[in-house]
């Protein structure tokens, strides 16, 4: 069965226990198959390529094992003898329309005219999304009046089809695809080496139908079928009727051998079977797995060695495997000379404008260019447009001295890090909870920083705005007054008002650059302060007066605010503890009582009990935030 070799191995198992072997040959003949039960072996061989279809001498049939040769009988295999599962997996995408489409239905009408009455054929169609599928059965001509009906569509998720055809093979008996396609895969959430893996264990054998494929397509299909004992057969709609039938004919020319294993024989043994057709004899042999009745093979029970490396060794290594990783990524962070936002700016400035010595700064640049430069600028470009300015102002506002580029670099380490660790403590699931946590934790931790900066700078407004007032009663100007601020002030209002200096030095005017921090602050007290500092430049007055009213406004307001946080902090620390504690528990049991919490996330009621857990978690979090939070 040289046309398609992977056929008549899937038509090999011979019984549901005992131990089995598939081998495949390139002569006339071929042993396809080798099982043994009790003593007694059964070989099924393939003489479909005996030259001129000559029929084979079913007595001259003989067998030797290790040389030594026995008492063997042959027949051909009968309806019930072998359990035979073929499932044709058939391209229904819009380029088979026409004359391949014809063509196709036409060879399968005569591959399942032609079959064994006893081999169940399935069917599977599909294009953008496997359209349908039918069970292997024996009424072949129901697959015929399937045929009838298939759609054409746009796709062809060729390596997701060939992945549903497996699995409705089954797991039992001898089972085998045949596939016809004339596309590559577009879009397959399958890969070829899934496949190859999933075909080889389970023993399901495909052979492909390539129609109109080039080279390069057909080499891909072919490391497919090779895997899994079959191969690419390349034909055109005239051809396909014969390839099909050949097909059909080589399922139905089997022949089952069986003899009695000698007495005290066992264990893996070559084989070799020969059969006389036409007036010349073939052969073919085989290194097949062989058990006697007097020698059954028992599984061996193996003791539980020392390993080389115990599990604190193993988790201090991989600790140390994630500090190395750790300090690469500081390197890389650190290794340049870091410059501000305004260095930057006028570097661009500057760049733009030309000139020899800006050139030769330049290439001296990029000559000194580090690791960090390298990650920071392959970061950079996912890091653009409104979300590299949200994420520059909330770094800023948080006082941190990072880019937003150098900002995801940093965060993808702890994500990836977190990840790893989950892996090697308790396995996937663990993985994915620590790899969410250090997506989502980063981000959290600079929230509340910023939080914390913004708390801590509000509070320092009103006492800020009273040594501002003081100095304007002393004659000084409003830049002289900031200056104060800054030389005998506090973090982070010293540093804020100190970049608000450098700022209006480089030209901006004073209003604007204190607005730059009221908007980089968020700070809603500090913006009706530069507001009505706008206000009086504009029309006039006594600016210390107004900053002195404006401070005890705030002061009022501070105090205000700090009491009803006291008031409310029992019903925020309840939502914190009722939303964080089953995630804990949760976290805690899949450490130390895996095997308790392991439905929750392998079965489906698990996964919508997890779903609805999360969900009214959320919302009493919701709930629980908008009773505490008193807007003041």
């Amino acid at each position: 069965m040289r046309i398609a070799p992977a056929i008549a191995a899937a038509a090999l198992l011979l019984g549901a226990t005992g131990s089995a072997t598939a081998v495949f040959a390139a002569d006339e003949i071929s042993i396809d198959h080798a099982q043994s039960e009790d003593g007694t072996v059964s070989l099924l061989l393939g003489v479909d390529q005996i030259p001129g279809g000559a029929a084979p001498d079913l007595d001259s049939v003989s067998v030797t094992v290790n040389g030594d040769e026995v008492d063997a009988s042959a027949e051909t295999v009968e309806g019930g003898q072998v359990e035979r599962t073929t499932v044709l997996v058939l391209d229904a995408s819009n380029s088979m329309s026409g004359e391949k489409l014809d063509a196709a239905t036409a060879a399968i009408d005569a591959f399942l005219t032609a079959a064994p009455e006893d081999v169940q054929i399935g069917l599977v169609t599909f294009a953008g999304t496997v359209q349908q599928t039918i069970a292997p059965t024996t009424d072949h001509r129901s697959i015929v009046d399937e045929l009838a009906r298939v759609e054409l569509k746009a796709g062809t998720k060729l390596y997701d089809a060939v992945a549903a055809g497996a699995e409705l093979a089954g797991d039992e008996g001898a089972r085998s695809l045949l596939v016809l396609s004339d596309g590559a895969d577009t879009g397959s959430t399958t890969t070829i080496d899934d496949l190859s893996t999933t075909t080889s264990e389970a023993g399901v054998v495909v052979d492909v139908v390539a129609l109109g494929q080039s080279p390069e397509q057909q080499a891909t299909l072919g490391g497919l079928a090779s895997t899994a004992g079959g191969q690419v057969i390349a034909a055109d709609p005239t051809a396909l009727g014969a390839v099909f039938s050949a097909q059909a004919e080589a399922l139905a020319s089997q022949v089952l051998v069986t003899f009695e294993l000698p007495e005290g024989v066992s264990g893996e043994q070559t084989v070799e079977a020969s059969v006389t057709a036409g007036g010349s004899t073939f052969t073919d042999s085989a290194f097949v797995a062989l058990a006697g009745t007097d020698s059954v093979d028992l599984p061996q029970v193996l003791e539980p060695g020392n390993p080389i490396v115990g599990r604190n060794a193993f988790l201090l290594g991989a600790l140390a495997f994630g500090l190395g990783i750790a300090g690469v990524i500081a390197f890389a962070i650190g290794g340049g000379t870091r410059k501000s936002l305004s260095e930057q700016r006028l570097d661009n400035y500057f760049a733009q404008g030309g000139g020899t010595t800006t050139t030769g700064q330049s290439g001296r640049a990029q000559a000194q260019g580090s690791l960090k430069d390298a990650a920071v600028g392959l970061a950079g470009q996912m890091v653009k447009g409104d979300f590299e300015d949200r994420l520059a102002k909330r770094l800023a506002g948080g006082g941190s001295s990072l880019k937003p580029a150098e900002w995801l670099l940093l965060h993808a380490a702890i994500a990836i890090g977190a990840g790893f660790a989950g892996l090697i403590l308790k396995g996937g699931a663990l993985m994915v909870i620590a790899f969410i946590a250090g997506v989502l934790v980063p981000w959290w931790w600079l929230k509340r920083k910023h939080a914390k900066r913004l708390a801590a700078f509000n509070a320092q407004l009103a006492e800020t705005l009273t040594l501002m007032a003081g100095g304007l009663s002393a004659g000084l100007s409003l830049p002289q007054a900031v200056d104060t601020v800054v030389r005998e002030g506090h973090q982070p209002m010293a540093g804020e008002l100190g970049r608000a200096l450098i700022e209006q030095r480089l030209g901006i005017p004073i209003e604007e650059t204190l607005e730059n921090v009221a908007d980089r602050m968020e700070s809603e007290d500090f913006s009706w302060v530069v507001m009505a500092i706008r206000i009086q430049r504009e029309v006039g007055g006594n600016l210390a007066e107004l900053l002195n009213t404006v401070s005890e406004t705030l002061r009022d307001r501070e105090y205000l605010r700090r009491q009803v946080r006291v008031l409310s902090a029992e019903g925020r620390f309840s939502g914190y503890v009722l939303t964080g504690l089953p995630i804990a528990l949760f976290c805690y049991m899949l450490v130390f009582k895996g095997d308790f919490v392991e439905p929750l996330y392998t079965t489906g009621t698990g996964y919508v009990l997890c779903g609805v857990a999360l969900g009214m978690l959320a919302a009493g979090s919701f709930v629980m935030s908008r009773l505490t939070k008193i807007k003041v």
